[in-house]
């Protein structure tokens, strides 16, 4: 696969922050409930973005170990990885659905930014 070509319904990390800076939604999906482990809480959730015309796209790792072209949507097993990565992504809040089969949506307010969009203006 050429990763320089956008596969369909699909992104890596990198186009799913610009597509979130640029207006899209960013959708957390649960798909198994979160459970307390130790002093965590575990589950999996996965993420996508979409567009306000309905466009939806899940994202994935750049590719696996396994082999060079196969796609694996990214999973996060953990609360504090899906915390850290919107907080990445520049939000300022998360709403995280705990429930297999429920899902949350976020969307960057006109005034926030990215983190590494804030560095820059400094």
């Amino acid at each position: 696969m050429n990763w320089d070509i956008e596969a369909p319904n699909v992104v890596t990390e990198a186009r799913f922050r610009e597509l979130v800076e640029s207006g899209y939604s960013a959708e957390i999906l649960c798909q198994e409930s979160a459970h307390k482990k130790g002093p965590s809480y575990y589950g999996v959730w996965i993420m996508r973005v979409v567009s306000d015309d309905g466009v939806e796209k899940l994202l994935v790792t750049a590719r696996t170990r396994t082999t060079y072209n196969d796609i694996k949507i990214r999973e996060f097993k953990t609360i504090s990885g899906v915390v850290s990565f919107f907080i990445g992504l520049g939000f300022a809040h998360v709403d995280l659905p705990l429930e297999a089969g429920t899902s949350r949506t976020h969307k960057l307010a006109p005034s926030e930014k990215a983190p590494s969009d804030k560095a820059a203006d400094n």
